[in-house]
């Protein structure tokens, strides 16, 4: 007997939400072709301290030479490509849960970070982003005539 887990037929009402806003509404300025092609999203947490927001992605299987981290003002996006291989040329799926393809995730930060002291790493199949927060930019109150 061959045991098979299948996908729910439901998806979580937040991942509904979440994949309906970033593929039509990204408020972003990247191509509509790269949306488009993004055929699955990996899992994000977010978190702050006083001093930095912290981002991590779960990659498992993917290198980092397939990981792209880039900031545009208070977004930071984060893309990357998982491909699976066989091991054999005549092998037959049996079932196939892995997701593959590319991804693309976009997060709006609360406050700007200083672009050159970002830093990424992949650790166990997980990409963490350490982003400094910039400091409060003082608001000079302009006088009314």
């Amino acid at each position: 007997m061959t045991l098979v887990k299948t996908k729910p037929r439901f998806p979580t009402l937040r991942t509904d939400f979440d994949r309906f806003f970033d593929r039509f509404f990204p408020d972003l300025p990247f191509m509509e072709k790269e949306i488009m092609e993004a055929a699955w999203m990996p899992n994000l947490d977010m978190t702050e301290t006083d001093k930095e927001y912290l981002i991590r992605l779960e990659v498992p299987g993917i290198p980092k030479e397939n990981l792209d981290v880039s900031l545009d003002g208070n977004v930071l996006t984060l893309s990357g490509r998982r491909e699976m291989q066989r091991d054999e040329e005549n092998e037959k799926f049996i079932c196939h849960e892995r997701e593959e393809g590319r991804f693309l995730r976009t997060v709006r930060l609360p406050t700007r970070a200083i672009e050159d002291k970002i830093d990424a790493a992949v650790h166990d199949g997980v990409l963490t982003v350490h982003l400094p927060k910039a400091e409060p930019s003082v608001t000079n109150k302009v006088k009314i005539r």
